[in-house]
């Protein structure tokens, strides 16, 4: 998971596209979030955001 990151970091270094960092994090976010809730009480209130 680590080398994925730092690939990605260094791609992102050499070809500019730090507008790509907020996406990214956003996702990560959101996928998180979803894993996280499947199994509890709280996923009925997150699927209805989506």
């Amino acid at each position: 998971m680590m080398e994925l990151l730092r690939d990605l970091w260094g791609f992102m270094k050499a070809r500019k596209k730090f507008w790509l960092a907020p996406i990214i994090i956003v996702m990560l976010l959101l996928g998180t979030l979803i894993v996280l809730s499947q199994g509890s009480a709280v996923a009925p209130f997150i699927y209805t955001l989506f």
